[in-house]
């Protein structure tokens, strides 16, 4: 790392570059190049200041999408609390984990969607695309987890981490290459 000020923000500017039009994420953006971020940061509509502080703490898109995961996990949990403590015994708590899901999945697109694939337009597309991915990503964790249980005989919490570490990988991809894809122009 140089001395140069603008080294640093021309990094972040550079990854975002590669994140929007899949240029490699070390490309030289030219000195003082800052629309990405101008772009990025948007109003306040577009969560600015939290993508900054984001891309502060996290500069590959990689983390960024892993710090978000952990934040919609921990929602996730919170909301299907919360939908069992509101709908009472009275409703199964299946009803409570699909309340959760439907709260829970317009909150994690927009996180996607601002932090980490940081992409603008087409946002019905790109809600189908992620709702999509996601619902493949259950079905995938699910038909995994039953093979390296049932059939391969794997311990359940060490197949479920595998499972559903490398799912979350596969998730990255299709958010990346279909939720939040954009033609290179």
């Amino acid at each position: 790392m140089t001395s140069d000020s603008t080294e640093p923000q021309d990094r972040v500017t550079a990854v975002f570059h590669s994140a929007r039009d899949h240029r490699p994420a070390n490309a030289d953006p030219s000195p003082g190049d800052t629309r990405d971020l101008i772009e990025c940061g948007g109003g306040p509509d577009t969560g600015g200041r939290a993508a900054r502080l984001l891309l502060r703490l996290v500069r590959r898109q990689e983390f960024a999408f892993a710090v978000v995961g952990v934040v919609n996990t921990v929602m996730g949990i919170g909301l299907t609390v919360a939908w069992l403590a509101a709908l009472g015994d009275s409703v199964p708590p299946s009803a409570g984990v699909a309340a959760a899901y439907a709260t829970g999945i317009g909150i994690a697109f927009l996180l996607h969607r601002n932090l980490v694939f940081r992409v603008r337009g087409r946002v019905v597309r790109d809600f189908l695309g992620f709702a999509m991915v996601n619902c493949g990503g259950l079905v995938a964790n699910a038909l995994l987890l039953e093979l390296a249980v049932t059939v391969l005989g794997f311990p359940r919490v060490p197949a479920a981490l595998v499972v559903m570490g490398a799912v979350a990988a596969g998730t990255y991809f299709g958010h990346r290459y279909i939720s939040f894809h954009r033609p290179v122009v």
